[in-house]
C-alpha cells in the first residue's frame, strides 16, 4: 500500500509540474476522467477491488493522464516531433500506468490484465490501415 501511495504523490507531482496548453488536434480525444473509468469498469469486474482502492487509482491515473495529455500538447507545439522521441516520451507514462496497477493488483491479477483485459482496451484500427490512401484501392 506504500508502494502506492508513493505513485500517487509522484503522479500528483508531475500533474502539478506540467501546465497544459490550449489548442491543437484534428480529433476529439478521450479525456482523462473517461480513460480512468474505462480502467476503473474492467478492474472492478475482473477482480472487484476495494473501492477505496479504486477510488485512490482514479484519482492518481486521472492526474497521470493530464499530465501526459500536456507533454503531448507540448511536444506537437512545435510541428510533428521524430516517432522516437514521442514514443520514449509516452512510454514514460505507460510505464507509470503499470506501477500504479501493480501497487493495487496481486501478481496474477496483474498477469490477467496485462495478457487479457489490457489488449482488448486498445483502439482498433479499421481494415486497411484506417487513413487516407492507407486501403487497398
Amino acid at each position: 500500500m506504500k508502494k502506492f501511495f508513493f505513485v500517487l504523490l509522484g503522479s500528483f507531482s508531475l500533474a502539478t509540474a506540467a501546465h497544459a496548453q490550449p489548442g491543437g488536434g484534428g480529433f476529439p480525444r478521450i479525456t482523462p476522467e473517461e480513460r480512468a473509468a474505462r480502467i476503473h469498469q474492467k478492474l472492478d469486474s475482473a477482480f472487484k477491488l476495494d473501492p477505496k482502492v479504486l477510488a485512490n487509482l482514479d484519482t492518481a491515473l486521472v492526474a497521470l493522464y493530464k499530465t501526459q495529455e500536456a507533454r503531448r500538447q507540448e511536444l506537437m507545439a512545435g510541428g510533428m516531433p521524430d516517432r522516437e522521441t514521442f514514443q520514449a516520451e509516452m512510454k514514460k507514462f505507460s510505464d507509470a500506468q503499470n506501477d500504479m496497477l501493480k501497487a493495487v493488483l496481486d501478481k496474477d491479477q496483474y498477469e490477467i490484465w496485462k495478457e487479457k483485459i489490457a489488449p482488448s482496451m486498445r483502439p482498433q484500427r479499421p481494415p486497411g490501415g484506417g487513413g487516407p490512401g492507407g486501403g487497398n484501392n
